[in-house]
């Protein structure tokens, strides 16, 4: 790697955790949106997902582009325009409220992911390869501690400010005539208008200063043992190496088995009976959870610990959890749910290392196909929904009251968790070590 001495490197991992620090702001405030929409457009559970989906399908859409557009101008101006266009989807917020239609909020959603997508597709390979690839999962893990501890922060703010009354306001919208219901889900609507006006203001003067910020030219240089490791001489096509895709697949179930962890927490414990006053710091519990794991591998990676071990050791404990969430229900359930944090931790800091290794001139696109695979969040947190929905109407088909049924279907549904660290661990185990076909073949 192209890259200065880890003290030299001090000021510019400052500078990319705090980018890490916004977008995980942006990202980690779905908690409370999604009750939050799902209140003022009267939603369905899923559709009340779609909030996910809106925000993770933006990286499929732009992951390609992205990689092309840092191609031409690099990772530096990559960053600014990403926080850029994170800008203009706030700004998008303030007409979806005043019209409160869900469309435009999703459209709002999907824009600030678009920026995102263009940030994270430069912040990710820039944080991996500007030291050595052997302390990767080190540094991304200290990249985790910014962006979920800024996550538990946005999570608390919108969560108050979104959430306030919530329990109230849904109680007089059963009785309420349509005029009265129409006047207080408006006023709901209404309090996006300043928290979006000073996120945009914030990422629009963030986007400047970027710009300036004293970070280095770094570049992936090829290894040619890793190039021709088949015997057939260097690799030229990107889909000569099976652990990348199979890193890929790994990426795109973690990254939805974390948003289930995070985004449908607080709209469990209100299906389990919880006021939303106080499910409202459900989703600060998962990230604080994610923070003290960061911690832990930044103290334990890589002199004590492997970053693959950690993978491992992951993937077979979000498998416990989730096991153990389907047999519990109460607080012990949703406590159960917010550990989750601890088994998602050092998934993606491991899987990105392991994933990116010997990829050389590839690693600009590899990198653009791992955020492709963030897509994971629009995709498997509604097929949760969609379980909560169907188990929900059977139970109440069945002669079972509309809460418990809820509840029930509910927890039940987080048995789709199970198959994706399954296949984390399929590739901590054994996908990250196939650098060619012909070793799968074998």
């Amino acid at each position: 790697m192209t890259t200065s001495n880890s003290k030299n490197n001090l000021v510019p991992i400052l500078i990319i955790a705090g980018l890490f620090f916004i977008f995980g702001f942006v990202t980690w405030i779905n908690g409370a949106l999604i009750p939050f929409m799902k209140t003022i457009n009267e939603l369905s559970d899923a559709q009340s997902y779609l909030v996910a989906s809106a925000s993770y399908i933006s990286f499929v859409v732009m992951a390609l582009p992205a990689s092309y557009i840092l191609t031409k101008i690099g990772y530096k101006k990559g960053m600014s325009l990403g926080l850029f266009v994170m800008g203009i989807g706030a700004l998008v917020f303030i007409p979806a409220a005043e019209a409160r239609t869900y469309w435009v909020f999703l459209a709002g959603i999907f824009i600030q992911g678009m920026g995102m997508t263009i940030l994270q597709t430069a912040a990710n390979p820039y944080a991996t390869i500007l030291g050595p690839i052997e302390s990767g999962a080190k540094r991304i893990a200290i990249m985790g501690i910014a962006n979920k501890t800024a996550g538990a922060l946005g999570s608390l703010i919108f969560g108050a400010i979104l959430l306030s009354g919530i329990d109230a306001v849904q109680d007089q919208l059963k009785d309420a005539s349509e005029t009265e219901k129409a006047l207080l889900l408006d006023t709901m609507a209404d309090s996006v208008f300043v928290p979006y006006v000073i996120m945009a203001v914030v990422l629009f003067i963030l986007g400047i200063l970027i710009r300036k910020a004293p970070l280095p030219h770094v570049e992936p240089v090829e290894v040619e043992a890793d190039l021709a490791i088949d015997g057939a001489g260097a690799k030229k096509s990107i889909f000569s190496f099976p652990h990348l895709w199979f890193g890929v697949f790994a990426l795109f179930v973690y990254v939805g088995a974390e948003v289930i962890a995070g985004d449908t927490i607080i709209n469990y414990g209100i299906s389990l009976g919880i006021s939303g006053d106080e499910a409202k710091f459900f989703t600060t519990f998962t990230l604080m959870a994610m923070v003290a794991t960061y911690a832990l591998g930044v103290f334990l990676i890589p002199k004590y610990l492997k970053q693959r071990t950690a993978l491992i050791g992951s993937a077979i404990l979000g498998v416990i959890l989730s096991v153990c969430i389907l047999l519990t229900t109460g607080y012990t359930s949703v406590l159960l749910v917010a550990a989750l944090g601890i088994a998602n931790a050092m998934v993606w800091p491991a899987i990105w290392p392991l994933t990116l290794d010997g990829l050389g001139r590839h690693t600009k696109t590899a990198s653009a196909l791992l955020i492709m695979a963030i897509s994971g969040g629009a995709i498997i947190p509604p097929l949760y929904g969609r379980l909560v929905d169907s188990n929900k109407n059977e139970m109440i088909a069945s002669g079972i009251n509309d809460a418990d049924a809820l509840a029930t279907a509910s927890t039940g549904s987080y048995w789709i968790l199970i198959p994706c660290y399954l296949i984390i661990l399929f590739f901590a185990l054994w996908g990250n070590t196939l650098k060619s076909w012909k070793r799968v073949k074998r």
